[in-house]
């Protein structure tokens, strides 16, 4: 993951450009909290999931045809490829360094399922 700091804490030395830093993620601070120190939100937004300003769209969807180029194979013998921004798709039957045309079957926030729907001859 890669995160954007603003130009002046750069220019008030706050972080070294190059150097690794560690950090964490937080809730950002609403409004209600803000003002009167006490949580407003109910319990059931609490639970919902982030929001998708949070987190891009996966860069495929259920249904979409695409040609790709497997990487690699999987702990359970599955090709793996990445598409946009490296976007995982797992391909069933698939080899390394084969170029195959899938149908995306399933689309998760963190990785797709696709199955073959052609097979370059080799």
């Amino acid at each position: 993951m890669q995160i954007e700091l603003p130009k002046e804490l750069v220019d008030q030395a706050a972080v070294d450009p190059g150097a690794v830093y560690q950090v964490a993620v937080l809730p950002a601070e609403t409004k209600d909290t803000a003002d009167d120190g006490h949580d407003t939100a109910s319990s059931a937004d609490a639970s919902a999931p982030s929001s998708t300003a949070d987190q891009p769209e996966p860069p495929v969807e259920e249904g979409e045809i695409r040609t790709v180029t497997i990487d690699t194979l999987g702990d359970q013998g599955d090709g793996i490829t990445r598409v946009e921004r490296g976007f995982v798709v797992i391909v069933a039957d698939a080899k390394p360094d084969e170029e195959v045309t899938v149908e995306i079957d399933t689309v998760q926030s963190n990785v797709a399922f696709a199955s073959i729907v052609e097979q370059e001859e080799s």
